[in-house]
């Protein structure tokens, strides 16, 4: 039976017919792993077997999680070698739900260390490749996870974004990457970053297949006092009723964006407006503010994040820490300084109210925002070291997002002249996932996204 390339869905539909077992299913992607892994380097580990048991709507599904999801009694390193040992006591919270539901953990996969980075370049455990080109970063820090779900190493994965970690790579690999709302999905047992930002979130083929994860791993923790008690909507079901939005452009979100890319964004747009949703021009901050807002809180919540990894829990000194991580928490360290606070922490506050209030005026004239969803398509393995701001800089157009907390997708729309995907990105409102899935929903439907996962699967063959 022909498995490569299938989603989510037609898996489970398999499953459910007995077509193929649960233990046949997850030895089809044990076996892929085994055959690319070593030229991509997308898992740091590998399950032989499924642990899981319990039965529910994923029933035999095997997903892949970035390596900063606590599993317990799974290796869970966060691309350092500082946790290079460590084997948790408990699962996160994201984790736990989809086992609840009956999915295996198929493996954890690669990262820039402590998820700073834009490449997977800053993995103590070395760099992942892109699968359209291997000289090519897959983008981060859920590199291994976009890289894992584009060559078909995994049905499904699932990422974490503090400023387009989720986002980012999707659209350098050419899968479907969504970054919920902050507060909707839980940050329990997740290795924290910035944690006013840090969302978790899918990685997929689909965007249905996106919406039934969503579904899964969103809603109030107990143990994460940031999430919200709003009810989940039923994505899936709201999917199958297409909706005409109004569609915001903001002019600011394309300036510095590579032309050809920006020719493809524009192409899909007019697949949007055939489809006969309103297009309208909006103001918005423009992006490069939120570089300087994001370095500087995002560096103040590593610097007090990473403390917690000190000689006495994990046997190591901060000199054991990598090159990027050192940057952070000393600039962090000097935001947070007496006499330096104000001056540089506390504007970087006032101006992310700012974009918030930017935000919520400008979604009371239109239903969502696009933009590209990077300036370029991927770069080659070591452009990072050119750039002390890479990440801030690749990860432009998705860091006022992040700051402002809004939900965020992205899809890919079309391959550059170097056959390598772009990125649409559609920005939604507070709570309005089911807005940005619709919208993109449509697009896939319209557009099959021109066929740009089948023709990379041609490279990966079973």
């Amino acid at each position: 039976m022909k498995l490569l390339g299938k989603s989510i869905t037609e898996l489970l539909e398999l499953l459910k017919n007995k077509e193929i077992s649960e233990q046949d299913l997850f030895n089809y992607f044990v076996k892929r792993e085994k055959k690319y892994n070593s030229s991509l380097n997308a898992f740091l580990s590998l399950e032989e077997r499924p642990k899981q048991a319990k039965k529910g709507v994923l029933s035999g599904l095997p997903i892949a999680f970035k390596d900063n999801f606590c599993t317990k009694d799974i290796k869970t390193t966060a691309g350092s070698k500082i946790l290079e040992n460590f084997n948790p006591p408990y699962s996160a919270t994201v984790v736990e739900r989809l086992e609840n539901a009956g999915a295996a953990v198929l493996g954890k996969t690669n990262m820039d260390a402590w998820a700073h980075g834009s490449s997977t370049e800053t993995s103590d455990f070395g760099p992942t490749k892109n699968p359209w080109d291997l000289k090519r970063a897959p983008g981060g820090s859920s590199g291994g996870s976009a890289a894992a779900m584009a060559a078909y190493l995994t049905p499904a994965a699932i990422g974490s974004e503090t400023a387009g970690s989720i986002r980012q790579p999707a659209a350098w690999c050419g899968v479907v990457g969504l970054k919920p709302t902050y507060g909707r999905v839980s940050r329990y047992g997740v290795i924290a970053m910035g944690s006013s930002l840090d969302c978790p979130g899918p990685i997929t083929s689909t965007v249905e297949d996106a919406a039934l994860l969503l579904k899964l791993i969103a809603g109030k923790d107990q143990f994460d006092a940031t999430t919200t008690p709003n009810e989940v909507p039923d994505y899936t079901k709201l999917l199958k009723k297409p909706r005409k939005m109004t569609i915001g452009i903001p002019e600011d979100y394309f300036e510095g964006v590579d032309e050809e890319v920006k020719r493809k964004i524009f192409e899909a747009i007019e697949v949007l407006k055939k489809l006969g949703h309103g297009i309208k021009k909006v103001k918005l901050i423009s992006p490069k503010y939120a570089i300087s807002v994001y370095t500087i809180i995002q560096r103040s919540e590593v610097s007090s994040n990473l403390a917690r990894y000190d000689s006495i829990r994990f046997g190591n000194d901060r000199t054991h820490f990598g090159q990027e991580a050192k940057r952070r928490m000393m600039l962090g360290t000097y935001t947070l300084s007496h006499g330096y606070y104000d001056a540089f922490y506390k504007k970087a506050q006032q101006v992310r109210t700012l974009i918030v209030e930017d935000y919520k005026k400008t979604f009371k004239e239109v239903d969502v925002i696009i933009s590209s969803t990077t300036p370029t398509t991927a770069l080659k393995l070591g452009e990072f070291e050119k750039y002390p701001f890479f990440g801030e800089v690749m990860d432009m157009l998705n860091e006022p997002a992040a700051i402002a907390g809004v939900p965020a997708i992205s899809i890919p729309v079309g391959l550059d002249k170097n056959t390598l995907p772009v990125g649409l990105q559609i920005i939604g409102n507070y709570f309005k996932e089911e807005d940005i899935l619709n919208l993109a929903g449509q697009f896939e439907k319209e557009t099959g996204f021109f066929g740009i996962h089948s023709q990379l699967l041609k490279k990966y063959p079973d």
